[in-house]
C-alpha cells in the first residue's frame, strides 16, 4: 500500500507506493512570513473483518497547505503504530520509509502553497471486530510551521464487519499524466497549457473484504475545466460554475482489491488566469445489487447479502484534487468536441502487500479530505435524471480467481 502523495510515490495494491528514496532533514524553521502552515484531517476511521495484509486499506489522511503564498517543502510523515492492537489490525511498512521500532517515517515531498495532498497508511485485518487501538500520525516541513497544534492527529481505529469500502482517488490534473489507477508515480509532470486537453487519471478502490456490486460516481472539476470525453450514459451538469457527472453502473462487479475507473479526459479552458484552480471532488457510493449484462454471469444480491454487503467506511468514498496550468503558453486551438462519449469503465485488480519491511508504499494521489456540501446539493439538483441513467452493464474487467476466501 501508500502513504504519501504527489511527490512520486507509486500505488502498491490499493494505494500508491513511495517512490521517494530516502528522506530529506527537516531544516530549523525559517522566519514566519516564509513558513507554511500545514494542517494534518484524518479521513478514514474503519477497517473491514477480513481485509487480507497483501490487499492492506490505504488509511487516508490529508495534508492541507493552509498559505497560499508559501509552499512547504520536503514534507515529511511520521506514523506511530504502537497504540494499534495487533491482535485485530496490522500495518505494512511503505517501501522507502524509515522504521524505527514502532515508529515508520516517509518523505511525502513539496506541497505548493493552497493545496492539499491525500496519503494512505496500509492496514488490514488480523481478528474480530471492535476497537482496534489508535493509530499516532504528524507532520513537519522543512519550511517550518507557525500553528504545530494542527499537525498532528490521533485516530481510534475500528473493525467492522465484512463488507466491501470504497475508497476514492484522483490525480492532479496535469500534462504527462499515466493513466494508471491515480497512482501518482510519474517523474515528469507538468502544468497543463491553455486549452490543452489530457486524461483524468481516477479510480475507486473496494479496499473492503468482499465485493462490491453496482457503483454510483460523481465527478466534478475546478472551475475553467471542462469534460472533453466521457462516460456513456453519464449525465453531465454544471453547478455553481463547475462542469458534474453523474454515472451510475448497476452491472459493475469490483472485488477486493480491484478498482474501477472509465475513460475521462478534460480541456483546461483558454481564459484561464490562475495557475491552480481549485477544487474537483469525486464521490462514488455501492449499489449493493448487480443489474445488466457483466462481462461475468451477474449475481442478484438476496436481501441478507445486502445487509453484508454494506459499506465498511464512508467518509473516504470522497476525495479532492486540483488543475495545475501553464499560464506562459499560448492557449492551444480547442478542437471540435465529439457528440459521442466513449469512455468505458473497467475494475483492474491490484498487487500489494509486503510485511514488517514492506514492499507496499503509502497511498498517494493529489486529493483533499472534508465532504464538500456542494456534493449534496448537485446530486439533490440532478434528481429524477439521475433515475433515467442507463443501466446497460458496461465493460468491466476482472481477474478470474482474485476473491476466494473472502466470498
Amino acid at each position: 500500500m501508500t502513504l504519501l502523495h504527489r511527490s512520486a510515490l507509486a500505488r502498491a495494491g490499493a494505494v500508491v507506493l513511495l517512490a521517494a528514496g530516502g528522506l530529506a532533514t527537516v531544516a530549523a524553521p525559517a522566519h514566519a512570513a516564509d513558513q507554511a502552515d500545514l494542517e494534518l484531517a484524518p479521513v478514514s476511521s474503519q477497517l473491514a473483518k477480513g481485509v487480507k495484509e497483501a490487499k492492506a486499506k490505504p488509511f487516508k489522511f490529508a495534508v492541507h497547505n493552509l498559505t497560499p503564498a508559501v509552499d512547504a517543502k520536503a514534507v515529511v510523515v511520521t506514523v506511530d503504530t504502537a497504540g494499534l492492537n495487533p491482535k485485530k489490525v496490522g500495518f505494512v511498512t511503505p517501501a522507502g520509509c524509515d522504521l524505527k521500532g514502532t515508529v515508520f517515517t516517509c518523505l511525502l515531498g513539496d506541497l505548493r502553497g493552497g493545496t492539499s495532498e491525500d496519503f494512505g497508511i496500509p492496514l488490514f485485518s488480523t481478528g474480530g471486530r471492535g476497537k482496534a487501538g489508535t493509530l499516532d500520525v504528524s507532520i513537519s516541513s522543512a519550511t517550518g510551521d507557525p500553528d504545530k497544534d494542527n499537525n498532528q492527529a490521533d485516530v481510534d481505529v475500528r473493525v467492522t464487519r465484512v463488507g466491501y469500502d470504497l475508497t476514492a482517488w484522483v490525480q492532479d490534473v496535469q500534462a504527462n499524466v499515466v493513466v494508471d489507477g491515480a497512482a501518482g508515480d510519474e517523474p515528469d509532470l507538468k502544468p497543463v497549457p491553455r486549452g490543452a486537453t489530457v486524461p483524468l487519471d481516477w479510480a475507486v478502490y473496494n479496499d473492503g473484504s468482499r465485493r462490491a456490486t453496482g457503483i454510483f460516481y460523481g465527478l466534478t472539476l475546478p472551475a475553467g475545466v471542462r469534460f472533453a470525453q466521457k462516460p456513456e450514459g453519464c449525465i453531465e451538469q454544471e453547478f455553481q460554475g463547475k462542469a458534474q457527472l453523474f454515472c451510475e453502473d448497476a452491472g459493475a462487479v469490483v472485488k477486493p482489491g480491484q478498482y474501477y475507473t472509465a475513460d475521462v479526459q478534460v480541456t483546461v479552458g483558454e481564459d484561464v488566469t490562475q495557475p491552480v484552480l481549485r477544487e474537483g471532488d469525486l464521490f462514488a457510493v455501492g449499489l449493493d445489487g448487480v443489474e445488466g449484462q457483466p462481462e461475468e454471469e451477474p449475481e442478484v444480491a438476496t436481501q441478507a447479502q445486502r445487509k453484508a454487503f454494506t459499506e465498511a467506511d464512508e467518509l473516504d468514498n470522497h476525495t479532492t484534487f486540483e488543475a495545475f496550468v501553464d499560464l506562459s503558453a499560448q492557449p492551444t486551438p480547442t478542437p471540435t468536441p465529439t457528440a459521442t462519449p466513449s469512455g468505458q469503465p473497467t475494475a483492474t485488480p491490484t498487487s500489494g502487500g509486503g510485511s514488517g519491511g514492506g514492499d507496499g508504499g503509502l497511498p498517494v494521489t493529489g486529493v483533499q479530505v472534508g465532504v464538500i456540501g456542494g456534493i449534496g446539493a448537485g446530486v439533490l439538483l440532478a434528481g429524477g435524471a439521475l433515475l433515467m441513467l442507463s443501466r446497460r452493464r458496461k465493460v468491466v474487467l476482472v481477474a478470474p480467481g482474485d476473491e476466494k476466501s473472502e466470498n
